[in-house]
């Protein structure tokens, strides 16, 4: 039994899942113009229509099989998806004159989707439409200055659309929402990480077959709780660890003592020198990005050969990576920029992918890590690239400026742990700019580099606000970084969130 979310090009559709799971209930993602056959293969005890950038009343936009409204199964219609529910009644969506985008409030509401739901609560709002007419019997249950229909019923109560956005953290009390809607669907919540491991561990072992899997660990904590994984399925792998001369400081060292020690059967290839003659003379991102994809696969390629036959390439790729690249059910959801391990990989790859957490954000796979033993010290440590410190040094990584940029990358973080800071933000990351500025030290005029510090708080990595630190902090880590490495000259903070900005600045 699940929740089958359709997805219709929202950059949020993903975090709907989340959020479902968030309440113990197994949720599934499936293209919004999926048959009704394919939906009902998943067994569904509700279905929520997500939002999406397009318009109901274009001809073109991405409609649900028809006969999904025939169903005797709850549905919940998020801003599109409400406007489907609208039309598909017989009522009337037309475009307003200015974009609603950003916080309101409700004036009014009633229904059981608001219960336990303070009056004139905080919601947010993202869309060019609005709901001007509802058909015969359907009724609207909150309104706002702005907008007198904010969300909607069915007769009854069988179909039910919200214009707001739930399911991220700027409204408040979205999640209660969602949870009235999951009991009054009378949705089972027993969805967990002991649910999630157990489901991923047999799915490996019926994937694989007995085949072997060469697996590619990064050092992060997804590529790491996959080794353990594996190792849990009793499957037949070797985990390669490449060294790419991307890796922040001491990574090399700690990865491999803790995964030998938990029984993965790891292999250490240095490549530092081949990765950056690949990336010598690049400095465009998404060219960066490919060229390291292209060489780990190369690297994987030649490593295999000397250890048999594999059949799968495992890799930790999460749901954040495959909705930036653009990966998304729904051919509506846009590019926002390729990742290494799912944008960047030949069309002739060699091996049959593996990814077991590709429907899993973050947090879960960090709950996951925990119990399958992965040391803290990775488990818990801040979210880094496939490509490294490569997208880190704005412009060229060339060995210089790489080696420039883990240095002053670990004062950063040595000073987050030393007053106590690094576990209040979600990632935390420098990153070395091409700019030049004209400094002093002692008597003497310097030009040294500009650094951008950056650290973030979030949940999931979709949204993400930057981190309010101390100013002492911030002039305490500015100097140590001028001090400790002299070829940086200046230090900025970025105090841009997500969106309008990407986490990483590339």
């Amino acid at each position: 039994m699940s929740v089958v979310v359709l997805d219709f090009g929202s950059q949020y559709t993903r975090l709907i899942a989340r959020r479902l799971r968030e309440l113990a209930a197994f949720s599934l993602v499936m293209p919004g113009t999926s048959s009704l056959e394919g939906i009902l293969g998943a067994n569904p005890e509700a279905i929520i229509l997500s939002g999406g950038p397009r318009s109901v009343f274009e001809s073109s936009s991405p409609r649900p099989d028809r006969r999904l409204f025939d169903l005797d199964v709850p549905i919940l219609g998020i801003c599109y998806g409400m406007h489907l529910l609208v039309q598909q009644a017989g009522g009337a969506v037309r475009p307003v004159p200015h974009r609603s985008y950003g916080r309101s409030v409700l004036s009014t509401q009633t229904g059981f989707l608001f219960d336990g739901i303070p009056e004139r609560s905080e919601v947010w709002m993202s869309h060019g439409d609005a709901v001007t007419e509802l058909a015969a019997s359907w009724r609207v249950i909150a309104s706002s200055t702005e907008n007198p229909i904010v969300a909607i019923a069915s007769p009854d109560n069988r179909r039910v659309g919200v214009q707001f956005h739930p399911e991220v953290v700027h409204t408040p009390h979205g999640q209660r929402l969602l949870a009235n809607f999951l009991d009054h669907a009378g949705v089972a919540r027993t969805w967990s990480p002991e649910h999630a491991l157990d489901r991923a561990i047999a799915d490996v072992r019926e994937a694989t077959a007995g085949s072997r899997t060469l697996l590619a660990v990064s050092g992060g904590v997804d590529s790491s709780a996959l080794a353990l994984l594996l190792v849990r399925a009793g499957i037949d792998h070797a985990a390669v660890f490449v060294d790419h001369g991307l890796l922040r400081h001491g990574e090399r060292v700690e990865v491999e003592r803790s995964l030998t020690g938990l029984g993965v059967s790891l292999h250490v290839v240095d490549a530092r020198d081949r990765f950056f003659l690949a990336l010598s003379g690049i400095t465009d991102p998404e060219a960066k990005r490919k060229a390291i994809g292209r060489e780990f696969i190369d690297v994987f390629r030649e490593k295999a050969r000397t250890m048999g036959t594999f059949r799968f390439l495992a890799q930790g790729t999460l749901y954040p990576d495959v909705i930036e690249s653009a990966g998304s059910t729904s051919a509506s959801a846009a590019n926002i920029k390729s990742h290494h391990n799912v944008g960047g990989l030949p069309e002739e790859l060699g091996f049959e992918l593996l990814e077991p957490f590709r429907l899993l954000f973050k947090d879960e796979v960090r709950e996951i890590a925990g119990l399958l033993g992965l040391p803290d010290s990775i488990r818990l440590r801040h979210p880094f690239p496939g490509p490294g410190l490569a997208i880190r040094v704005l412009g060229e990584a060339s060995p210089e400026m790489v080696a420039i940029l883990r240095r002053a990358d670990d004062v950063f973080i040595r000073c987050l742990r030393e007053w106590a800071l690094y576990d209040d933000v979600w990632q935390a990351l420098a990153t070395l700019t091409p700019l030049r500025s004209v400094g002093v030290a002692g008597d003497d005029r310097r030009y040294g580099l500009v650094l951008g510090l950056r650290a973030v708080t979030s949940v999931d990595g979709m949204t993400a606000d930057w981190a309010k630190l101390p100013h002492d902090f911030l002039d305490d880590v500015a100097q140590k970084i001028t001090r400790q490495v002299p070829e940086i000259g200046r230090v900025v903070y970025d105090i841009t969130s997500k969106p309008p900005a990407t986490i990483e600045w590339e």
